[in-house]
């Protein structure tokens, strides 16, 4: 992640600032690949379509994350990205990362570390998801927005799900119907409590537990 004042040192060279509303495309799969995007504020959802019009949710970002990484070694975005609430998004051109590295020491380890730790974080959720049963996958899902929220600075125990449920079961390959389930019976549990999408961890031992992620398999 880039700390609001590299991202603002960023903006200032880069100028190349876009404002997204709800629903609205950043870049779709098969654009030429350009630049990648850092976050300012709001959040964004990445996903592919197959060949039978299948929509695959393959990631939620949010501020001060990037999107667009996936693509370094392309000539086209493979995924859509969109906008899901009002979002403020900076580009940086990719042709220019070389001459912005001269210009801003230590950017270029520093993208290095952001891809990294982002393609780390992917992996671990990937690994998580792919093991467990539904409660589990849901719990390690909110462990991991959690985490990504401590690391911006932010709450790690309250806050708001931008996504929709639909998006959350798509994403972890659950039916809205279990997502459903899932919450109430996490808030049964007192380890969740869900108001209008605005969401508190009220045990995070026990979610973590649940999670796996205090142990490894």
């Amino acid at each position: 992640m880039l700390a609001d004042s590299e991202i603002e040192h960023l903006d200032n060279i880069v100028q190349r600032k876009k404002l997204l509303k709800k629903g609205e495309f950043l870049f779709k799969a098969g654009d030429k690949f350009e630049a990648i995007h850092a976050i300012r504020s709001g959040s964004l959802k990445s996903y592919t379509i197959s060949s039978e019009g299948i929509e695959q949710l393959t990631g939620f970002h949010l501020p001060g994350e990037m999107v667009g990484l996936n693509a370094v070694s392309t000539v086209a975005y493979p995924s859509f990205a969109k906008a899901l609430e009002t979002s403020l998004v900076c580009s940086i051109p990719f042709d220019r990362l070389e001459a912005l590295a001269r210009e801003l020491p230590g950017l270029q380890s520093q993208l290095f570390r952001i891809m990294s730790s982002e393609i780390r974080d992917e992996q671990e959720l990937m690994m998580l998801l792919s093991k467990k049963n539904a409660d589990e996958r849901f719990a390690a899902f909110v462990m991991n927005l959690s985490a990504r929220f401590r690391r911006r600075g932010l709450s790690d125990k309250e806050f708001f799900l931008t996504m929709t449920r639909s998006d959350i079961g798509n994403y972890l390959g659950l039916a809205v119907e279990t997502v459903s389930r899932l919450i109430t019976r996490l808030q049964k549990k007192d380890l969740i409590e869900i108001k209008d999408r605005y969401l508190c961890i009220k045990d995070s031992g026990g979610l973590s537990q649940l999670a796996g992620t205090t142990c490894h398999h």
